[in-house]
């Protein structure tokens, strides 16, 4: 990893800050994005830059200063993404606007931007997208249909801009962050909701951003270097189970 420049968008918390935090840790040059300011406990040496990757102005100036900080890119790690929990009847042109924006626009942008320097630097795209983009949420169907949308763009981005450069793209289940928490809200019971999703998981816990940290550090090596075109999914073997387990009650 050493020499290595990455972007990871929306790298303030969660599961962005957790791949950041491993980044540095792998001795990889970091420049991470938000549209907040940057957070007083992010590493000394990471760049920040204030931007919204739905803009397609911003999303340039972000691939533009890790080229004038660094002189090369040679990972993108497309996290940056908003939720919203409604169903389509009840969606507002505006909800469309936020989630599509930042979750399909704001991915678009920042691969379009960064494929010249990382097809020059033989480099790597890692996207994050979910398993509620093959397997639907109840009550979150722009977010639902943009991850869908996520999944889609690495398949074709493996397979136009290979093999100069290699996409994939990680799937997460149950995340112990601030977006799952919404999600349980949902629940005429949060409490409930959350033992039983926990229940649900062979692994017998919820994931944690570390999870997804550590696999985008293995992508991103040379050890995954034919991995290209997947999307993987890392939910604890949530998806792997029926949904029918009367042993839960």
């Amino acid at each position: 990893m050493m020499d290595r420049v990455a972007i990871v968008t929306g790298g303030s918390r969660g599961i962005g800050r957790a791949i950041v935090d491993r980044l540095v840790r792998d001795d990889v040059r970091v420049i991470t994005c938000s549209r907040s300011s940057r957070p007083r406990d992010l590493p000394s040496p990471v760049v920040w830059v204030r931007a919204n990757v739905a803009d397609t102005t911003d999303a340039e100036g972000v691939v533009s200063e890790a080229l004038s900080s660094f002189g090369r890119l040679s990972l993108l790690v497309n996290n940056a993404g908003v939720q919203i929990e409604k169903p389509v009847a009840d969606s507002t042109d505006a909800d469309w606007d936020r989630v599509i924006g930042v979750n399909c626009r704001g991915v678009f942008n920042m691969c379009r931007a960064a494929l010249p320097p990382l097809t020059d630097a033989g480099g790597v795209i890692v996207n994050i997208g979910s398993i509620s983009g093959v397997q639907a949420d109840p009550g979150m169907a722009l977010y639902n249909a943009s991850k869908a949308f996520v999944h889609g763009l690495t398949r074709s981005i493996a397979i136009d801009h290979g093999p100069a450069v290699r996409c994939n793209a990680i799937c997460p289940g149950w995340i112990v962050t601030g977006m799952a928490d919404d999600a349980f809200a949902l629940a005429k019971d949060p409490d409930a909701a959350r033992l039983d999703a926990v229940r649900r998981h062979p692994s017998g816990r919820l994931g944690v951003p570390a999870d997804i940290a550590n696999l985008v550090s293995w992508l991103a090596s040379e050890d995954a270097a034919f991995v290209n075109g997947a999307c993987l999914t890392v939910d604890g073997g949530l998806t792997a189970a029926s949904p029918l387990n009367p042993g839960l009650f």
